[in-house]
């Protein structure tokens, strides 16, 4: 038996249309399972459905807004008349603001709280409200996997980022909350789990890590000094991970957050 199989489990994956989601969509797709990518780009969701379908997997897009509860729910009752089970949830929607950061030149008194409370809301309810809709097809089935992404800035204090460390910080502890929740009153075939992956290049850092030419920014190059691999992470070195949390090899697995990090978590001088 290969613990590590996926084939043929329906494995939902919101925030699926950046950079880190696509390569997540494209990696189920091959390895067998049913994939449902939920984004708002309906463009993109629909182009990488196909790119999956093409190369012989099965993908279907549903445009979603993990804020939306009706939208939601009209998501799973697509997903349910579709495939009739959802096996894994991949929490990824998430992103920051401009104003949810405090720039060097700002301060704390600078905090625009309006943009803060949105960073806040869909990082931490746009994972809770998927988990409150998804979820209940795997306590039908007493069975599923929740994979939450968290983050290097729910860990530790990095600066400029305050809404989005604050945000994904809540994310983990709901994350270890939920663990229990479910299990205790739905049964030890369900599982939550989180991943806290470290500086990886996505559409919303670009502009903070790289400069227009494609060099480093100041910000990088400190980044980069305190990271013992001297690099970014690829989009496919989470993929090993969450392949792990999404089998059966993880199967007694809750409540843990793995940091892939190139080390620079554990980093220090």
């Amino acid at each position: 038996m290969n613990l590590f199989d996926v084939k043929d489990r329906v494995i939902v994956i919101t925030g699926a249309t950046g950079v880190l989601g696509r390569a997540m969509v494209h990696h189920f797709a091959e390895e067998g399972a049913k994939v449902v990518i939920l984004g708002r780009n309906e463009q993109v969701g629909n182009q990488l459905a196909d790119e999956a379908v093409k190369a012989g997997g099965t993908a279907v897009f549903y445009t979603t807004n993990v804020l939306d509860k009706e939208r939601l729910e009209q998501n799973y009752a697509d997903i349910m008349e579709r495939f009739g089970r959802i096996d894994v949830l991949i929490n990824g929607a998430g992103g920051n603001m401009p104003g949810a950061t405090i720039a060097p030149d700002k301060t704390l008194f600078d905090l625009d709280l309006e943009a803060m409370r949105q960073v806040v809301d869909l990082n931490l309810f746009g994972t809770v409200l998927p988990t409150m809709i998804f979820a209940r097809a795997m306590v039908e089935q007493k069975q599923g996997s929740i994979i939450n992404i968290a983050s290097e800035a729910g860990l530790r204090p990095l600066t400029r980022v305050a809404g989005y460390g604050v945000a994904k910080a809540a994310v983990i502890n709901f994350t270890k909350y939920m663990c229990g929740e479910l299990a205790t009153k739905f049964g030890p075939g369900l599982r939550v789990n989180a991943i806290a992956p470290g500086f990886f290049l996505t559409e919303q850092n670009r502009t903070l890590l790289t400069n227009p030419d494609g060099s480093l920014t100041p910000r990088a190059e400190t980044i980069l000094a305190h990271t013992p691999f001297k690099r970014f992470g690829e989009p496919e070195e989470l993929l090993g991970t969450l392949q792990w949390l999404a089998s059966d090899a993880s199967r007694f697995v809750s409540g843990t957050l793995t940091v892939i990090d190139g080390g620079f978590d554990a980093f220090s001088i």
